[in-house]
């Protein structure tokens, strides 16, 4: 589900420095979180969306995040912006 929200976003940030920038700018309308992405590195981005009531969804690869993005490589957070 979540994988197709990303594929069908308009906008989105990829990576945990640039989703924590979007969430402090509030510009953030869901966050994608990768259950196999390290916890210690998404736990920043996490944090931050649970103090700001931003919906967290996860998906349990950062290698189809990563690929629903575009990207060659894997993703752990992807932001979708408004």
């Amino acid at each position: 589900m979540s994988y197709e929200k990303v594929l069908q976003a308009q906008k989105i940030v990829i990576g945990t420095k640039q989703t924590v920038k979007a969430l402090n700018q509030g510009i953030v309308e869901e966050l994608i979180i990768a259950d196999d992405a390290d916890a210690k590195l998404t736990a920043s981005a996490v944090e931050k969306a649970n103090e700001l009531e931003i919906p967290v969804h996860h998906v349990d690869s950062m290698k189809k995040l990563g690929k629903a993005c575009g990207i060659a490589v894997g993703a752990a957070t992807v932001a979708i912006i408004r």
